[in-house]
């Protein structure tokens, strides 16, 4: 039997009878952690991933992490993706191989907790108190300095400046785009 994603691994002959089931479980583990991905799904993630190689040498960098995840669709939270194995802005501290994050990938995708665009409109509707679809500048920058994962004010700052319009006079700002 060829050794492959979806089959256990060749044991030799000279392994001892604790190295054999070591092995033997160790890949059994492996697989029924990637097992609830689609084939579709393990494809887009390899892809992510030759993306991200840019070494080409089969690795990937953990600090890409949260990155690679959101290309695939996910939104994790930054305490999630430290949880997972990634790491804070220090390149080449931690390096993935594939059979590493497809794991990773599998257990961030069965996370409930994240939200999507959605959701975060449904939030924000909260402060349109006219419901004419703006908000007051100044509570959505409340919110983001303090509610959830906290930015900075200089990070509350730029996303302001890039992301939404300026505020009229009385200091609204449209929170929903008609395209």
């Amino acid at each position: 039997m060829q050794e492959g994603a979806n089959t256990l691994p060749k044991i030799t002959l000279g392994d001892a009878p604790y190295v054999k089931a070591f092995k033997y479980w160790k890949k059994k583990i492996k697989l029924a952690k990637i097992a609830d991905l689609s084939a579709r799904d393990v494809e887009r993630a390899n892809f992510v991933f030759s993306i991200y190689d840019f070494e080409g040498n089969g690795t990937v960098d953990a600090v890409n992490l949260g990155d690679m995840l959101r290309a695939l669709n996910l939104n994790p939270t930054l305490s999630t993706i430290e949880k997972v194995g990634g790491t804070k802005r220090r390149v080449n501290e931690k390096k993935l191989k594939s059979d590493e994050f497809l794991p990773i990938f599998s257990q961030v995708k069965k996370d409930k907790e994240q939200g999507g665009f959605e959701d975060f409109l449904e939030c924000l509707k909260l402060y349109d108190k006219e419901e004419n679809g703006k908000m007051m500048s100044a509570e959505l920058s409340h919110t983001l300095l303090s509610l959830g994962e906290r930015l900075s004010d200089a990070e509350t700052d730029e996303l302001l400046k890039d992301c939404m319009d300026t505020e009229d006079d009385d200091g609204f700002i449209p929170y929903e785009r008609k395209y």
